[in-house]
């Protein structure tokens, strides 16, 4: 008898010992983030900005930082040696780092798969101890880079208006452009008063996602609810079978209307309001990646477009404006906040500053509201992966400065030249202002440059521009 409750006792005990010893092994890193708290990284933009291959190139060239001489840690040598680690939260997909380098580095490098969801991916970084006789300064650094859509922030627009006043202004903002035309008329003519039929309600949730792609394919930024465009494990769910409706005389219970009421406001309660709460509320310092010349190319309209859509992202990054938002941060803000005008590769070099001061305007008065708020931010205009090589040809018996690289659809060598941007942003920014349907007196073009063919030196990492310019103002300090 005393033998079996001695075994029963060891039982228990072992149980215990192991329950404890696997509480320890999950709490290991929560440990490891109490001591060395991380430093947070979000990476956003609009589709098109290149969110994936910025990470990609970034962490590339921490890893191997032979081309980061501005990057004053390094060059100072203070960082002994970066290491990718687990990521330290294990209910988020791991960001898929070395897939997307083999693509832009391989043999036949290719352009990879752009964001669909957030994901993560932690660097930790040994550092040489500083001040008197090297006994001061972290010596360690675990960067957390968490990707997602920018899409995604424009969601937070919508938790201050009912649907009434979505779809009114929905409504009205896409009535004129070519690709609502099909959705537009759908829309018109249905009557929001009678029952709801489903297949109806799924047809018109359809049109107006076909719109929203459609829209998205000819450079227009203002692309809210950002899931019709990245649904994931949501695709086809109720949460998502809404569109923006004229409202009726009456809206009956069980009408039409009623019911796109109902799904738009579990939309923000079921999909938005999570992803601030989850993820955008941890985040310490923030890119935003713009597709400037993208939008350059397109006409004012797309100019002018870009700059509302910023102006309404940078609302994330001042809590007061949503009381919401401000109760889940808890008075806890953005430091920093880098706004990177990407594809600088597309443009000779004595063209960056022209990029760099359109991104400044088009960001002023969102930017002066950040600063405001405590936050500090830079513009700049870079490229993650340089693409192309520069080039000057004479014409009209002057010099034209251009680029050459691979294009996307023949796979042949090419010269461009993009057009001469203005030193005065003005002129972007009026026509943009103003309406205007198209440059007058100017004529921009861009290509698509598929990655070239490299072989890098041992140390290097892929070429970019100002990439490590980027990297000094966002974790700098923190080296």
């Amino acid at each position: 008898m005393l033998g079996h409750a001695q075994g029963i006792a060891q039982l228990v005990l072992s149980s215990l010992t192991h329950g404890i010893s696997r509480s320890l092994d999950g709490l290991a890193g929560s440990v490891t983030d109490l001591f060395d708290p991380p430093l947070r990284l979000g990476v956003t933009g609009l589709s098109g900005a290149g969110k994936t291959v910025f990470i990609t190139a970034l962490v590339a060239n921490l890893l191997d930082r032979g081309r980061m001489p501005q990057l004053v840690a390094h060059s100072q040598g203070r960082i002994e040696t970066v290491l990718l680690q687990p990521q330290p939260d294990l209910t988020l997909p791991r960001f898929d780092f070395e897939s997307h380098l083999t693509d832009l580095m391989g043999s036949d490098p290719r352009w990879p798969q752009s964001t669909r969801a957030v994901s993560e991916l932690r660097l930790s970084f040994r550092l040489r101890p500083s001040g008197f006789l090297g006994l001061t300064g972290n010596t360690r650094l675990h960067l957390d880079i968490v990707d997602y859509p920018g899409e995604w922030l424009l969601d937070l627009s919508l938790l201050d208006k009912d649907y009434s006043r979505w779809a009114e202004e929905t409504l009205t903002r896409i009535a004129k452009r070519p690709e609502a035309a099909d959705f537009m008329a759908q829309a018109r003519a249905e009557d929001g008063s009678l029952a709801l039929d489903e297949p109806r309600a799924q047809g018109l949730a359809a049109a107006f996602t076909a719109y929203l792609q459609a829209a998205r394919g000819k450079g227009w930024s203002d692309l809210t609810p950002g899931r019709f465009l990245l649904p994931g494990e949501l695709a086809g769910s109720p949460v998502l079978t809404f569109a923006p409706l004229p409202q009726p005389a009456s809206t009956p219970r069980g009408s039409l209307w009623r019911e796109m009421e109902r799904r738009y406001e579990a939309y923000k309660a079921k999909v938005v309001k999570p992803f601030f709460r989850d993820h955008f509320s941890r985040i310490d310092r923030q890119v935003v990646l713009m597709d400037v010349l993208g939008a350059v190319h397109a006409g004012p309209r797309a100019v002018e477009d870009l700059r509302r859509t910023m102006a309404e992202i940078l609302t994330a990054f001042r809590p007061g404006a949503n009381g919401w938002l401000s109760r889940i941060l808890g008075g806890k803000r953005v430091e920093k906040i880098l706004f990177a005008a990407t594809k600088a590769d597309h443009l000779h070099h004595h063209q960056h500053p022209a990029l760099t001061a359109i991104t400044e305007a088009l960001l002023s008065d969102a930017r002066r509201r950040a600063d405001f708020s405590g936050a500090r931010t830079m513009a700049l205009s870079l490229a993650s992966l340089r693409a192309t090589v520069e080039d000057s040809v004479q014409r009209d018996g002057a010099p034209l400065d251009l680029v050459r690289g691979r294009l996307i659809s023949t796979g042949k060598q090419a010269a461009m030249y993009a057009g001469d941007l203005p030193t005065d942003p003005a002129r972007i920014l009026a026509p943009a202002r103003e309406g205007a349907e198209r440059w007058l007196d100017a004529d921009f073009s861009l290509m698509g440059f598929a990655p070239a063919r490299m072989t890098l030196k041992p140390g290097e990492g892929p070429p970019h521009i100002r990439l490590d310019r980027a990297a000094e103002f966002l974790i700098g300090d923190r080296l």
